[in-house]
């Protein structure tokens, strides 16, 4: 059975590499590209069939790519196209242009550096998407750039397949390059109508049936059946799934697509890289040491460069730029293919091909250990620089001082905006400040502890002091300094847990919001009226365990470094509390 024993091969490849990689910090991508270079044909040669264990894997990259357009609204698809088509634009001109630039200074023909130019200035979708997920980075500035220059990159595929006869290759097929353009525009609008005219009607006949395993079939023959027929029009499968998934990313049916593609996505993925350290030819390696160390070193280098400059412009701080850079800096699945038919069609010696593909892989070895190099030690570097000035509050006294503009204190400040209430936001965090102020957002940077800070922005004549602040220490710090020198100045802080309020509570604070309490109680009343209990006494019951709770914690702030005190207290509630919904039940009628 060599289906079951090569399954067994990859799997056992992946469980015992893959771990120790993200053990070390390197992350998941390189594993799987180590444990395929190990049981590869060049490696320890447990399977042979590396060609076809790519071919289907690609389904993989196709799922990821699904899954990303199911987490972007066609809107904000269409805020970045000057990302995607601006910027994007960019880097692919820039870095073709440098690499072949640099071939040509080598030797190389020029046709044949045109071809390596165009592909290797485009980078891997798969690999830098796995690796901003992994992190949680992608909604990040510089996650949302990369994003956006690889989906730009993804378009240029047509081009470049359009580009090869006019460098001596013979065409794909005999069909002109404007009616395979032509054709592409079809193929996309047509996804575009038959996701809002087809694909909806046939999901919601599908979840009529209530057969959970028929709902999985379907959501994945509408990913493969989109990527083949945007495949047949010259597009790259990943984009089409893509489209669909942006497409399908306001339905009602979002996040079960999501759920049942995820498993499949998570272990295709995984033998997409596998099969990439397969095919890589490690007797180029052992040939040409030298020749293939300088090409994947130049081309990083080159291709971080030229990222780093597109990000410095676009992001305009280092740290994220540089971040940007690297991300981008190996080769891409794409080249696999472009050099391959090159080399078959004689536009490209088959010696280079076979180096550049190499050279290719192992760029995208390098990108997990530079990624998680610039988070241990570039990113503190960088953000040791010269310190940014604290921003100067202008005149003005304020009715309300929010301290930390985040998810809390947006919302306080959108409101008391819509009721025209006057505000002043201070947040500690520079980068969080800017992107805020993008939107139209009157936010100041400074350090909401700093007593000279607060004097500036006036609190001394505000109503009402908003703690926000995210970080519990800093948090409580800021409070100090506020009670301290400003005491006629009411405080309504927001608490983390349970623990920081008992801190804030010692300070003298008495309006405190513990942030998942109120969520909690909504969210019991719902359960309760989920399961038959009237409105009435769902809220009653709630109301009665949220007065509970509030003398609970009045009883036990002061007791915090008495354990047995506090074991007592929490006995003593739990009965009071049984004892209180006895009461409410004997006096509701029968």
């Amino acid at each position: 059975m060599p289906f079951l024993r090569s399954a067994f091969v990859y799997l056992a490849a992946a469980v015992v590499v893959v771990p120790l990689a993200a053990r070390v910090g390197l992350g998941s991508v390189l594993g799987y590209l180590v444990a395929g270079a190990i049981v590869g044909p060049q490696g320890l040669a447990l399977s042979g069939d590396a060609e076809g264990v790519l071919r289907v894997a690609e389904l993989g990259v196709v799922l990821l790519l699904f899954l990303v357009g199911l987490e972007l609204d066609p809107r904000r698809l269409v805020e970045l196209r000057r990302d995607v088509f601006g910027r994007g634009a960019l880097q692919v001109a820039v870095t073709s242009l440098a690499i072949a630039g640099v071939a040509l200074a080598l030797g190389v023909p020029w046709r044949t550096a045109a071809v390596a130019g165009l592909g290797l200035s485009l980078s891997s979708t798969a690999l830098v998407v796995q690796l901003l997920g992994e992190r949680n980075e992608l909604g990040t500035r510089h996650g949302q750039l990369a994003f956006a220059i690889l989906l730009f990159q993804d378009l240029a595929v047509i081009p470049l397949l359009a580009l090869l006869p006019a460098l001596g290759a013979p065409a794909p097929s005999a069909a002109p390059a404007w009616l395979t353009v032509a054709k592409a525009v079809a193929v996309v609008g047509g996804v575009v109508v038959a996701s809002r005219l087809v694909a909806r009607p046939v999901f919601r006949f599908v979840a009529s049936l209530r057969n959970p395993e028929l709902f999985t079939a379907t959501a994945l023959l509408l990913v493969a059946g989109t990527a083949l027929a945007v495949s047949a029009a010259g597009l790259s499968m990943a984009l089409g799934a893509f489209l669909a998934g942006v497409l399908l990313a306001t339905s009602e049916y979002r996040h079960e697509l999501e759920a049942d593609v995820a498993p499949f996505k998570g272990l295709l993925l995984g033998l997409f890289f596998l099969a990439v350290g397969m095919t890589a030819d490690l007797r180029v390696l052992a040939l040409r040491p030298l020749a293939v160390a300088g090409v994947v070193l130049g081309l990083v280098a080159l291709k971080a460069l030229v990222a780093f400059a597109v990000g410095r412009r676009a992001l305009g701080s280092a740290e994220p730029a540089l971040a940007l850079g690297l991300l981008l800096s190996q080769g891409g699945e794409f080249a696999f293919v472009l050099f391959r038919l090159a080399a078959a069609d004689g536009v490209m010696d088959p010696g280079i091909a076979a180096l550049l593909v190499v050279a290719v892989t192992l760029s995208m070895a390098t990108t997990p250990v530079l990624f998680a190099l610039h988070a241990l030690v570039a990113r503190r570097l960088l953000r040791r620089g010269p310190a940014r000035e604290f921003d100067v509050v202008p005149p003005g006294d304020p009715c309300v001082v929010i301290a930390g503009f985040g998810r809390v204190g947006q919302v306080v400040g959108r409101v008391l905006a819509a009721k025209r209430i006057t505000f002043t936001a201070i947040d500690a965090s520079p980068e969080h400040i800017d992107f805020i102020r993008r939107f139209g957002n009157k936010v100041f940077y400074g350090d909401v502890s700093r007593l000279d800070l607060l004097r500036s922005a006036r609190v001394e004549r505000a109503r009402l002091f908003v703690l926000a602040i995210d970080d519990v220490d800093a948090s409580v710090r800021t409070a100090e300094v506020v009670r301290e020198h400003f005491p006629q100045v009411a405080i309504l802080a927001r608490a983390r847990n349970r623990q920081h309020a008992y801190r804030l509570r010692r300070l003298g604070i008495r309006r405190i919001v513990r942030e998942t309490l109120h969520s909690s109680l909504v969210m019991t009343s719902d359960v309760l009226e989920a399961l038959g209990v009237d409105y009435a006494e769902a809220r009653s019951a709630v109301e009665r365990f949220r007065e509970h709770d509030e003398a609970q914690f009045e009883a036990s702030w002061q007791h915090q470094d008495d354990l047995d005190k506090l074991t007592d207290i929490a006995r003593r509630g739990r009965e009071e509390l049984e004892r209180l919904f006895e009461e409410d039940a004997r006096q509701r009628p029968a």
